[in-house]
């Protein structure tokens, strides 16, 4: 009866679901992703007060956020938010201040967000759609509020989006059941590839779908996500997009992160640019060098003679210790350091080299396990909990560092080894 219910109230959702109606900016370049410096963009915070109905979503470990259960090892700087985006925690800083947090349900801060894309010249992002999210209600409307936020924000500030389904934590069916109609309903009821900021590739829609051929006992199978990328791709009223497929690293090998299975390289041959995540697939500006020399280079040319397109993932560093503390494992803190911003601008430079067009980094937003570019402080609590910190770098620091890496893979120059002095938005 619960299943019955929730599937009713899930239903009822998408029936009313409605277009975003705020202002639409018609001269935003949503047209291409060569050149262009996008960034995945979580948006799944939640905290005590904001009026989501939840709180401290993807910061509190178990039952009560507190020092010693916390999720995040990099603390977002909260010096520039309004009153009405602070949310307080129980957390200390040095001083004995309180210690703030946001919440992705704000609009305001959200807003705040794509302000800084647009002041540091990052094209926009792609809004994770999480595959658990589309089966609980409460999830679901969340889901919904966020993405308007995104589309004010978009247009208001002249950046482009697209959605990038998440298929984590889906089960047998579960992409016919939820993921499908969820799209139908995006495209019919909220109609967001209508929208001028939203993301076209070759002058179709684009839509992400992150997933795909991972060797760790997912419960969907390949043959699921195949009838996924024909249907996004020729369904008559539904299709007619540019599908990227976001695979393990080493998808074309069938080795280490990748399922084995002879079919896989057919399958993703449908889709029309192929995306390997390499967060903590290496761990040194030399080790993402050979990556690109012996992983990249080949794969954009086994893309290349297919017709298909290569899409590389950045990342800044790594770190989730108060993450896995929740799972009671043990994790090095700082496990893959940012070294100041040149781990990230070695994979960039030589992903260009490589044959790269455009690149995605991960993640704007992603506190949790350290990998976010957006302003950070140096200043994070003390106590029970540890973070890292951007080495006491200025705040807008990755901001900057991607609005250089966007001109580098724009210049026509071969790319330096060592990030450009001084940064400059």
């Amino acid at each position: 009866n619960k299943l019955k219910s929730e599937l009713e109230e899930l239903l009822a959702i998408r029936k009313s679901m409605s277009p975003y109606r705020g202002f639409k900016n018609s001269k935003i370049d949503n047209q291409g992703l060569h050149g262009k410096i996008m960034c995945g963009y979580q948006g799944w915070f939640t905290a005590k007060g904001d009026g989501s109905g939840s709180d401290w979503t993807h910061y509190k470990a178990g039952k009560e956020l507190k020092p010693g259960s916390i999720t995040i090892d990099l603390w977002p700087d909260m010096s520039e938010m309004d009153k009405d985006e602070k949310y307080p925690t129980p957390f200390k800083h040095a001083d004995g201040s309180t210690a703030y947090l946001f919440s992705s349900y704000n609009g305001k801060t959200v807003d705040r967000h794509f302000g800084w894309m647009k002041d540091y010249k990052i094209n926009g992002v792609f809004l994770q759609r999480f595959g658990v999210n589309l089966k609980r209600p409460d999830l679901y409307k969340r889901r919904n509020v966020i993405t308007h936020h995104v589309q004010s924000a978009a247009n208001k500030h002249g950046r482009t989006w697209a959605m990038m389904y998440d298929l984590t934590g889906f089960k047998a069916g579960d992409i016919k059941k939820h993921l499908i109609p969820d799209w139908v309903a995006l495209k019919d009821k909220v109609k967001i590839t209508e929208d001028p900021s939203y993301l076209h590739h070759k002058g179709k829609p684009v839509i992400s779908v992150w997933g795909i051929g991972f060797d760790n006992d997912r419960k969907y199978s390949l043959k699921e996500t195949e009838e996924l990328i024909d249907f996004l791709k020729n369904d008559p009223v539904y299709g007619g997009n540019t599908v990227i497929v976001g695979t393990p690293s080493f998808w074309r090998e069938e080795t280490r992160d990748a399922l084995k299975n002879s079919r896989l390289h057919e399958v993703l041959a449908k889709a029309d640019i192929i995306s390997p995540w390499t967060p903590g697939r290496y761990r040194t500006p030399k080790q993402a060098t050979e990556h690109a020399q012996q992983v990249i280079k080949p794969d954009v040319k086994w893309c290349a003679e297919r017709n298909l397109e290569h899409y590389p993932v950045i990342f800044p560093g790594f770190s989730w210790q108060n993450l896995m503390r929740t799972k009671g494992q043990d994790a090095k803190l700082n496990h893959i350091p940012r070294l100041k911003g040149q781990f990230m601008w070695t994979q960039a430079s030589e992903y260009k080299k490589a044959g790269a067009k455009m690149l995605y980094v991960a993640m704007f937003d992603e506190v949790d396990e350290a990998t976010a570019i957006m302003k950070c402080t140096n200043n994070p609590p003390v106590g029970k909990s540890n973070f890292i910190d951007y080495e006491g770098l200025p705040s807008d620091h990755y901001l900057k560092l991607c609005g250089e890496i966007r001109k580098m893979l724009n210049s026509k120059s071969t790319p330096p080894l060592k990030i450009p002095s001084p940064l400059r938005p």
